[in-house]
């Protein structure tokens, strides 16, 4: 089996908040020597989609991946799905729901900065907005630095664009979960200790909530991550192994939108495959 550097499960195109085409990344992806690679576009799967088409025999290995972003009263919690039916009736409903809840903030934070900050776009730039597949955040970041309003994308997010919230709007983790589940897929906790905002949750905390998680019909964790120490790592790992879940490992790549190398997954060269990452890779066929 081919060691873990070579595989990256957790990646956004620009058919969510990712700034490479899914063309593009597959040329990224080729000639940083993966061999194992997923999309999981925020509430989409229309870049898993793409890359199928384009994929050829010789290509990197490929997994069908997607991220839903769900809260409920316990907090927020990122899911990931892996290697599900896209043309599953499940799957499509929770993308629907996911994006429709998208749309509905887009309209609530353009409102908030106008009225609050007298933050105004050209109707074009609105029509262009409102045109993507997954408007989120880092759009309206991106063009609030364009024209003035603040120097930095994660200046705008963190000074005007996260001063108004909608936390019913949002998918409940449960409803991704069953979407996954219904549709073959794998449900996996995106990057577990870290929760929203700078929340950081470990031990017990950390425990209960897989716990939760699980009896909702949770499979796996993302026990290597770009932005996790090996304190964290090692945790995540340990309760991966006391409940048998998968390990997955994703870098979170968002091409020029966030500070993280393709590929980088906080592995490294000597660490070993863990027995739930061994299980992980077998269930989606790698190397098959």
């Amino acid at each position: 089996m081919n060691h873990l550097s070579e595989i990256d499960l957790h990646i956004h195109t620009t058919i969510s908040d990712g700034t490479c085409t899914p063309e593009a990344l597959l040329g990224q992806v080729k000639e940083k020597g993966l061999r194992l690679f997923s999309v999981t576009d925020h509430d989409a799967i229309k870049g898993c989609q793409i890359l199928q088409g384009l994929l050829g025999e010789d290509d990197p290995q490929f997994v069908n991946g997607v991220e839903f972003t769900c809260r409920d009263t316990e907090g927020e919690f990122h899911i990931l799905g892996y290697d599900y039916d896209p043309e599953a009736e499940p799957i499509q409903q929770v993308i629907e729901l996911g994006h429709s809840y998208r749309i509905q903030k887009l309209v609530g934070r353009l409102n908030f900065l106008k009225q609050a900050f007298q933050v105004h776009f050209p109707d074009w730039e609105l029509e262009q907005l409102y045109a993507l597949d997954n408007p989120g955040k880092p759009h309206i970041g991106n063009l609030m630095v364009k024209y003035g309003y603040a120097n930095t994308m994660e200046e705008a997010i963190r000074a005007y664009i996260n001063k108004v919230h909608f936390p019913n709007l949002f998918v409940r983790p449960e409803e991704a979960i069953r979407g996954i589940l219904n549709s073959g897929g794998i449900p996996v906790l995106a990057h577990p200790s870290f929760g929203s905002g700078d929340q950081l949750i470990q031990g017990e905390e950390m425990e209960q909530r897989l716990l939760r998680l699980m009896d909702m019909g949770l499979q796996g964790v993302e026990a290597f991550y770009s932005g996790f120490t090996k304190i964290l790592q090692d945790e995540m790992l340990g309760f991966a192994e006391k409940y048998s879940l998968y390990v997955t490992a994703g870098s979170d790549y968002h091409g020029s939108n966030k500070l993280v190398e393709l590929g980088d997954t906080s592995m490294q060269e000597d660490t070993p495959i863990p027995d739930g990452m061994r299980r992980f890779l077998e269930k989606v066929g790698y190397g098959n």
